[in-house]
């Protein structure tokens, strides 16, 4: 019998112009949102994604059972509300509620807050004993920071001048920023103190729904306003001449743009896509001093249908640890984790359970195992976690039919992170970000580059900002060019 043909590959590019205004490269949060942005300012605009998903880290994968596992949708600040209904759509940002029982468990200190202001100053006062006075001007000092801020002070330093030699108060202020933005001690206090000042608004924040409402519910609102959405595209090449953006290549094709707004990795947009020899040497001595910021690794449980698990808490950050270390929050022996409890609240009309386990991670560290230690370190973080939770959901073993980790290798594969970084870079990548435009005219880029430029309003806010400038840029060589009514 002779064998049927062999289907021949799907163009995903069929029907592509072939010219845009603007070439969006990915689909995370700060692609989506400035996509978006432009084609409701009237623009041609083209979303090129490599992956099958759209939303890059604020992404989710089904596995059998019924499990939708979310990938980043912990918790963020509430300024996402705003976000969402300012750049999005009325009914996305109703989806927003609050996480009101964040709970921590170390040796120093068992305690559950709503994390707003007024709960955070309580716990401090009657559980820390600090003076108001302190914990006013501690709030005052941070909220004060902005990016413009000198780099000078630590996060150690503003520790050591409010709360000296406090290592309780430092972990309970400090933990769960570092699993937000992967911050240390020894970053600069302004990457601290403005993602603190962030959350101390009014507390923590998740979507209802899950990612794969939300993502679903952005890209509709894209297709409404024009954006050409095209996955499986990776896009090869930023094409420049005479410091210009001309176009780019997608699976193998050139497609000519006025501008390209990149939502990959800084240092994948420079060094790999556009190349160094098209900036000023001067300009890559300062993207040399880029360093790139953690990974994580993560597992996923999923509860059989029909099972439940108590209310121990919606964000609870579980450490063994005897203080706070950033050396053994990134080992690999695994001490502290933040554990995601998704509720059926979560998902309506799904009735169904699922927990998700973070630790933040050095990408060397598994990087070079051999595919059989690998896979066995896995397996072992799998269980070890299962032996964590255990303390807090007795049985849990008997609970979950589905247990899955990732690592930053995993990361890496889906993402094209270099070093399966989470975070993007660190802060000085926001400099470097910013100067994008004045080395070559048309090159913008938005993504994750610390301080406040990271996690899932950061990102949001950010790709508003590089979208009015890139709509800045297109209109003063179109300028006749008309808004489309929002």
């Amino acid at each position: 019998m002779n064998k049927p043909p062999n289907k021949p590959p799907r163009d995903w590019l069929k029907g592509v112009l072939s010219a845009y205004d603007t070439v969006v490269i990915g689909s995370g949060l700060a692609g989506m949102t400035s996509a978006n942005l432009l084609a409701k300012m009237g623009h041609k605009v083209l979303l090129a994604e490599h992956h099958y998903n759209m939303g890059g880290m604020a992404t989710w994968f089904k596995r059998k059972g019924g499990h939708i596992m979310d990938i980043s949708l912990h918790g963020f600040p509430c300024g996402m509300i705003k976000t969402l209904r300012k750049y999005w759509t009325q009914d996305i940002s109703q989806r927003v509620v609050q996480l009101k029982n964040v709970r921590f468990d170390n040796p120093q200190f068992s305690v559950n807050t709503s994390f707003d202001k007024i709960d955070f100053t309580h716990i401090l006062r009657e559980r820390f004993g600090i003076m108001k006075e302190v914990i006013d001007e501690f709030f005052v000092t941070a909220r004060g920071m902005n990016f413009y801020d000198d780099l000078v002070m630590t996060t150690r330093e503003l520790f050591e001048k409010f709360f000296p030699g406090r290592t309780d108060v430092w972990r309970f202020l400090m933990e769960p920023i570092t699993y937000a933005n992967g911050s240390t001690l020894d970053d600069p206090a302004l990457t601290y103190g403005i993602v603190f000042s962030n959350f101390m608004d009014k507390g923590v924040f998740t979507y209802q729904g899950g990612t794969d409402h939300l993502i679903t519910e952005m890209k509709k609102e894209l297709l409404r306003n024009g954006v050409d959405i095209r996955t499986h595209c990776m896009v090869e090449k930023i094409y420049v001449e005479d410091k210009t953006v001309q176009g780019v290549r997608i699976n193998g094709q050139d497609i000519a743009c006025k501008s390209v707004l990149s939502n990959s990795n800084l240092l994948t947009t420079i060094e790999q896509l556009t190349g160094e020899e098209h900036f000023e040497p001067e300009f890559i001595e300062e993207v040399k001093k880029v360093r790139l910021n953690n990974s994580s690794c993560q597992v996923y449980m999923g509860i059989k249908k029909g099972e439940t698990v108590p209310h121990v808490g919606d964000l609870l950050f579980s450490s063994v640890a005897d203080e706070y270390c950033t050396d053994k929050i990134l080992s690999k022996d695994v001490t502290s984790r933040t554990f995601s409890f998704y509720y059926p609240e979560i998902r309506p009309g799904t009735n169904r359970y699922s927990i998700v386990s973070s630790t933040n991670a050095r990408y060397q560290d598994w990087a070079k195992l051999s595919e059989s230690q690998y896979k066995k370190d896995k397996h072992d973080l799998e269980q070890n976690t299962l032996d964590a939770l255990e303390k807090y959901v007795p049985g849990i073993r008997k609970k979950v039919d589905h247990v899955e980790a990732s690592t930053p290798k995993t990361f890496k594969r889906y993402t094209l992170h270099p070093s399966g970084t989470s975070f993007g870079t660190k802060f000085e990548g926001l400099k470097v970000s910013r100067d994008l435009p004045n080395q070559i005219n048309g090159l913008f880029h938005a993504g994750s580059v610390g301080i406040i430029m990271s996690g899932w309003l950061g990102a949001a806010n950010y790709g508003v900002i590089v979208a009015n400038e890139t709509d800045k840029f297109l209109r003063q060589l179109s300028p006749n060019l008309v808004t489309a009514s929002a």
